[in-house]
């Protein structure tokens, strides 16, 4: 098909790219520690760009009707944006792992194989577990009116875990989750189960909350409110629309010389990685921040001739809509420090594992102000246990400028990898 729509774009605009993306999915739920559920869908889809009259035109199907999208595309274009936009030629792609012929081929047996393993490791008196096992396969073709003509099979496999214990009016929630482009070998399995088992030990006990500004280590998991200032400012768009508080600061230590945070869309196996973005520039990794400096911002194709530089490989398209800036897999790189002299460096402060109400309000800006879903008190170096009532509030940019601690076992959270991170000077207040 994406054949066809370029051959009938070719003769009536200027010029002319597509994607088109099929996918097949299969969810499994377990509830209460029982097999609840089971989803399958399938989807696909064709999204074609034209450039006609110097403005850019947008169509997308699931139909399968070349003409009707291609018509459809041009319409578009009679009202669209003008727009210099030049796509790319064909240039050689790096070799990136983007797909497992064993996950693709899974049946619903062996997902639910894995789901009840993992159901059993955190199976206890009085928790409810839920866990939910999802498997994807599909694959992408990327073209253009300049002979760009690329095609790769992804898959990618979730595995997420939640206990849930209630005691009288307290009710304690503990996840996690793997997610790969693989289906999670037996070491990953029990790492899943420990994790959370181990995080559920440290909230047997209560504990007060500490008042003031204190050091506060923020878990791979705890970490969103930290980083989601940083996804959103180091984006182009945000660049070009003067919103971003990193931008034409490039070359600038804003943060600690310990930061070096880098967009790796070649990590192997992970699920966010590819060759090729969906507009046919070749990947590349990224660094956004280096030793601390303003390195690089990422742009598609469009935003890109907006702002007069080149394209980074960073172009993500759905079915319907036209072609957005989007991260691969954000990887923040780990420091040298275990866990335990982390906690050494806090003789009284916070252990953050999740959040509650991240992404609210003016997030670009950096100032964060939040309640804790799960948090841990810490004296003198040593976990006391879970603390309920506090929040914590900073601004992220402020706070990153002087790291206090950086741990050397970074997390895979999804298509983010990072390591524990320990700020001092967070405001923790009871609520």
């Amino acid at each position: 098909m994406i054949e066809r729509l370029l051959e009938l774009a070719a003769r009536r605009a200027e010029a002319a790219d597509a994607t088109l993306k099929s996918d097949e999915t299969v969810t499994l739920l377990f509830e209460s520690g029982r097999l609840k559920s089971t989803a399958w869908s399938q989807e696909s889809g064709v999204n074609l760009r034209v450039r006609s009259g110097g403005r850019l035109g947008v169509a997308g199907s699931t139909a399968g009707d070349p003409a009707a999208v291609v018509e459809a595309a041009l319409d578009s274009a009679a009202i669209g944006d003008a727009v210099d936009l030049l796509l790319p030629a064909p240039a050689p792609l790096p070799p990136v792992r983007t797909h497992s012929p064993a996950a693709a081929a899974a049946s619903v047996g062996d997902l639910a194989a894995i789901g009840q393993g993992l159901v059993e490791r955190l199976s206890r008196d009085g928790w409810q577990v839920n866990v939910t096992v999802e498997r994807s396969a599909g694959s992408v073709r990327v073209a253009n009116s300049r002979g760009v003509e690329a095609a790769y099979d992804v898959s990618a496999v979730s595995l997420a875990a939640e206990i849930t214990r209630v005691s009288g009016d307290d009710v304690l929630m503990v996840s996690d989750l793997y997610a790969a482009v693989d289906l999670p070998p037996e070491p990953s399995v029990a790492a899943l189960a420990e994790s959370i088992l181990r995080r559920a030990r440290w909230a047997e006990r209560p504990a007060p909350p500490p008042r003031g500004e204190l050091p506060v280590l923020f878990t791979p998991a705890g970490s969103a409110a930290l980083l989601l200032p940083l996804r959103q400012a180091f984006l182009g768009k945000a660049v070009l629309q003067g919103i971003s508080p990193l931008g034409g600061r490039r070359g600038e230590r804003v943060f600690d010389p310990a930061l070096t945070l880098i967009d790796d869309p070649w990590a192997d196996g992970v699920a966010g990685s590819r060759g090729i973005d969906d507009e046919g520039v070749p990947t590349r990794r990224l660094p956004l921040v280096e030793q601390g400096r303003v390195a690089e911002f990422v742009y598609d194709l469009e935003t890109a001739a907006r702002a007069g530089v080149p394209a980074t490989g960073h172009a993500r398209r759905s079915t319907f809509g036209k072609p957005q800036a989007s991260y691969s897999n954000l990887r923040l790189l780990p420091g040298e420090l275990g866990w335990d002299q982390l906690l050494a460096r806090m003789p009284d402060g916070l252990v953050v594992d999740d959040l509650i109400g991240v992404g609210q309000g003016n997030v670009i800006g950096g100032a964060f102000s939040h309640p804790v879903a799960l948090a841990y008190r810490v004296s003198a170096g040593e976990i006391l246990g879970r603390v309920k009532d506090a929040a914590v509030s900073g601004n992220s940019y402020e706070l990153l400028r002087q790291v206090a601690g950086l741990g050397r076992d970074a997390e895979w959270r999804g298509s983010l990898c990072i390591p524990p991170i320990l700020l001092a000077g967070v405001s923790v207040t009871p609520r």
